[in-house]
């Protein structure tokens, strides 16, 4: 019997940490916490094209010249989550601009391969469920990735990350 080493990844083994501001410090300096409790978290790449048609081709070119990621969310509120209480913030302080900006980070626990990337936190709707009270809406890129690894010393409920050199 042939032994395989193709795997399935679970959804559970690519977490998303979400840079949550320490009290009392400058901007950017933040801990990065597990995004728990979360109903939806997906990325979408949003990729954008450049698409022509050569006179001398039957057929049309594209090529992805740029992206704009963005990452829908929805969660159920929860008391004590340091996460959804900065989210639950912005949303109902309506903070814009640097104000409603995170730093967000995707890693693969079991390489520690890790993106972090700065996303505009932008809610969208609250309150829309009869058991729960809930929020949705979306994280939307505004920087370029950087990628690295993460390490955690407390089985994944905080990351240091570490830039590739």
């Amino acid at each position: 019997m042939a032994v395989t080493t193709d795997f399935l990844v679970p959804r559970h083994e690519v977490l998303g940490f979400y840079g949550v501001p320490k009290t009392g410090s400058g901007a950017g300096d933040v801990d990065f916490r597990r995004m728990q409790r979360f109903t939806e978290l997906s990325l979408s790449k949003n990729p954008e094209e450049y698409t022509r048609k050569y006179v001398d081709e039957a057929s049309q070119r594209s090529d992805v010249v740029a992206y704009a990621p963005s990452i829908s969310y929805a969660f159920d509120r929860h008391r004590g989550n340091d996460v959804l209480t900065d989210i639950i913030k912005i949303t109902d302080r309506e903070y814009t601009a640097a104000n409603a900006v995170r730093t967000l980070v995707w890693v693969d626990t079991n390489s520690g391969f890790a993106a972090k990337r700065d996303y505009s936190v932008i809610p969208d709707t609250e309150g829309d469920d009869g058991s729960t009270y809930t929020y949705s809406g979306s994280f939307k890129a505004t920087g370029d990735p950087v990628f690295g690894t993460a390490t955690s010393t407390d089985n994944w409920m905080t990351i240091t990350f570490t830039e590739e050199e």
